[in-house]
């Protein structure tokens, strides 16, 4: 029988994972231990497992797998938790946390208050648009703004963005009436995108302000998504419905997002803890 495992669960905009401090911690079958700990019946429930390690160029590491075992390349309400926990656990110092993920590394800048993260404000990195980088079929050095895809019989018109993981993003007049549960699945799984995809529907409110809904690749239904309401900054500048700096609504709060003047897209936005606890051996 495996040793007992600490972990602690976090959460950004209600976009929640199980951390491990595999610094302290040993995890063996991370996939098999991501859809055991997430379960929200049987499990600690989370959208996911991210597992905080040592990086040979950068503060820390971080993995990411999804609810269903399947691993990601990076996730932006994560990352800003795994900042904050490098930052508030003394796994670094100073107000700048550089973060090795699958996408590449990433460097974060933390707020405080009374010596705890708060806050945390992201350097995404430069947004891939060909269809190669995301991946997606077609002519590989071409971008997919504003294409149509067939989904369920049924024409729309999709914008698609590479943020180190692959988002597939739609504008329609009032989100609340997208069934995501239903259409969300059928999109992620379409054939166009041979390693499944994250799909946002956008309701733009004005040139700075949008409202989303997120089907997460790999976990359904989630209440916040980093990577993907970055994704959507860039689809809105590029299909000329936005300005380059909006606020993004999602269901857990809200995000700061900036495709500044350097390419760069900056997130900003909450990262919090909630507890900690141990996670049976098996």
């Amino acid at each position: 029988m495996s040793a007992p495992i600490r972990f602690t669960k976090m959460h950004g905009l209600g976009n929640d994972y199980v951390y491990v401090n595999t610094f302290e911690e040993t995890v063996g079958d991370a996939a098999a231990l991501a859809r055991a700990v997430s379960d929200r019946h049987f499990g600690i429930g989370s959208d996911g497992l991210i597992l905080i390690g040592p990086s040979e160029t950068a503060d820390v590491s971080m993995r990411i797998f999804n609810a269903d075992g399947s691993e990601a390349q990076m996730c932006g309400n994560g990352i800003r938790c795994v900042a904050k926990y490098a930052r508030d656990h003394g796994l670094t110092k100073g107000d700048e946390v550089r973060v090795e993920t699958r996408a590449g590394v990433k460097t974060i800048r933390v707020v405080l208050e009374n010596g705890k993260v708060v806050r945390a404000r992201v350097d995404m990195g430069i947004p891939r648009l060909l269809r190669r980088e995301i991946p997606m079929t077609g002519p590989d050095e071409e971008r997919c703004i504003e294409a149509p895809l067939s989904v369920g019989g049924q024409d729309c018109s999709v914008t698609c963005v590479s943020m180190g993981n692959p988002h597939c993003v739609i504008f329609v007049p009032d989100v609340a009436h997208v069934a995501l549960d239903r259409v969300g699945p059928m999109i992620e799984h379409h054939p166009v995108f041979p390693e499944r995809v994250n799909v946002h529907f956008v309701t733009v409110n004005g040139r700075a302000e949008v409202t989303m809904r997120t089907w997460e690749r790999g976990s359904g239904i989630t209440w916040a998504c980093g990577t993907g309401a970055s994704a959507v900054c860039v689809a809105g500048a590029l299909t000329r419905r936005t300005e380059r700096a909006i606020r993004a609504h999602l269901p857990g709060g809200d995000l700061e997002l900036d495709w500044a003047a350097d390419e760069h897209l900056y997130m900003t936005g909450p990262a919090t803890e909630v507890f900690s606890g141990l996670w049976p051996g098996v």
